[in-house]
């Protein structure tokens, strides 16, 4: 994970996250329904990783369904928020690098998803190489391994189309700003806000790794990772997995 990403959440996007979803029951549902038609549920272990957590749009649903999850993510005021969505439900909260969390498990898990575009935040392809490496070493035979992330690879925008809309209101207004690198995308993410003085505006920005889906299912076929389901969801692809076997 790149460190200017750590950053850029934690001083500009944490903030401002929840209200950028939206309705956190209404996304969380679009979950449990992905979760439902893919088939995952709490198998040998019980135990399920969400990478890059967030307030919880993917570990509150896996919590529901059965599972006991350890929830992983860099910025501490989306963790916070999580915490309060967990109430009493089995949820460990970690304050990490991704990257790390083998570090973390005793053994093997059922499940291990890592949702919302959080793939491209890694630093390079060799950190994407390594991630699933690492989920499939971590999975028990048959272990569900869910992603989802946007294909910057498929159609580069250009002009004023750069420019995407994400979220407004009567108090904020949230637009993203699109610049193409020759290996990442440079994401600025623009924020006005109103306040007693009038609109103040801030700007941070960020990459995302341009991560081309067919390459990400090589690799993670290469790493013993079964591609079980594939659909596109509002510009998001995602992506089921199932571990066939253990090399270790």
């Amino acid at each position: 994970m790149s460190s200017n990403t750590v950053e850029h959440y934690d001083q500009h996007l944490g903030p401002v996250y929840a209200w950028m979803v939206g309705d956190f029951s209404a996304a969380a549902q679009q979950m449990v329904d992905y979760f439902d038609m893919i088939g995952l549920h709490p198998a040998a272990t019980k135990q399920a990783v969400d990478l890059g957590c967030g307030h919880g749009l993917q570990t509150i649903p896996l919590a529901d369904r059965g599972f006991e999850v350890t929830a992983i993510d860099s910025c501490q005021q989306l963790l916070e928020t999580l915490q309060s969505n967990a109430g009493e439900l089995l949820v460990d909260i970690i304050q990490a690098n991704l990257l790390v969390f083998p570090e973390l498990l005793i053994s093997p898990v059922d499940a291990i998803v890592c949702m919302g575009d959080t793939v491209p935040h890694l630093a390079s392809m060799e950190e994407v190489h390594q991630l699933i490496s690492s989920v499939s070493r971590s999975l028990i035979d048959g272990g569900f391994f869910c992603t989802s992330f946007r294909d910057y690879t498929s159609s580069e925008l250009a002009g004023t189309s750069r420019f995407i809309p994400v979220r407004a209101d009567d108090e904020r207004i949230h637009t993203c700003f699109l610049e193409y690198g020759s290996d990442v995308v440079h994401v600025h993410d623009l924020l006005h806000t109103k306040t007693q003085e009038g609109w103040v505006f801030s700007a941070s920005a960020y990459d995302k790794l341009w991560l081309n889906p067919q390459v990400f299912k090589n690799i993670a076929h290469g790493h013993n990772l079964d591609l079980v389901n594939e659909v596109v969801i509002r510009g998001m692809g995602y992506y089921a997995f199932q571990q066939r076997h253990h090399h270790n």
